[in-house]
């Protein structure tokens, strides 16, 4: 018999460890980085996740600390599968939503908006992240041809380009431009703000149809290692 209470008592230990995962004070680590002092809060992280593997706190201080947007975007969505009702969730999706929103990809950020008012109703995120979200680059531009906003000297030569990455850390988006342009690829980089948020946005190619761009993704994905997406100028 207390073979079986054995059995039960470490069961419920596993299942009640997937269900409420260790939950780790972060709040002094995020302090830290706001007062400039990333370099230390990066140094800890290594131990952080050591002794607390199954935090969404320190997986969500990881995301934060990552300056790769695409890679920093995983760690924020790998948060909302596991544990969407872990305290650092909505500010997880309000960073997915603010990468989007800062690469353009509208369709993508209104998800997100609708996501977090829908799942996480009371969260401070929301009046943040309810800004205006431009209507799709197809029927902007139709607006701004039948309003005449476009001339000769303003409109693109080319529709598509590739978004090859986002960064908050300037170097990181100088050191990719320059690795494409050593290659002989146009490449360039742009600043959006988004909640205080500066991400730098590096694009690479000129393109006129879609299909195009398509085949030169694949290209720079496999040889740089990205995860690249075109994108439609408006």
């Amino acid at each position: 018999m207390k073979y079986i209470y054995l059995f039960v008592f470490i069961f419920s230990t596993i299942f009640c460890s997937n269900i409420f995962p260790q939950d780790v004070d972060i709040i002094p680590y995020l302090k830290q980085i706001e007062a400039g002092n990333k370099i230390y809060v990066e140094e800890e992280l290594p131990s952080l996740i050591s002794r607390n593997p199954n935090s969404p706190s320190i997986m969500y201080l990881e995301g934060v600390l990552t300056e790769d947007g695409e890679k920093a975007l995983v760690i924020f969505s790998r948060i909302l599968d596991k544990y969407p009702k872990s305290k650092y969730a909505d500010a997880a999706l309000y960073r997915i939503f603010s990468y989007y929103y800062a690469g353009g990809e509208y369709y993508n950020a209104e998800k997100c908006l609708e996501e977090l008012k829908s799942e996480y109703p009371a969260s401070p995120y929301i009046k943040l992240a309810d800004r205006n979200i431009p209507e799709d680059n197809q029927t902007s531009l139709s607006k701004e041809k039948s309003s005449n906003q476009l001339t000769e000297e303003n409109v693109p030569k080319y529709k598509y380009t590739i978004q090859a990455g986002a960064f908050t850390k300037p170097s990181n988006a100088s050191s990719l431009k320059n690795s494409f342009e050593d290659n002989g690829f146009f490449s360039e980089v742009k600043d959006k703000v988004v909640g205080g948020t500066t991400f730098h946005v590096v694009y690479v190619g000129k393109f006129e149809d879609r299909d195009e761009a398509e085949n030169f993704l694949h290209v720079i994905n496999s040889e740089f290692k990205l995860d690249g997406r075109v994108v439609e100028l408006p």
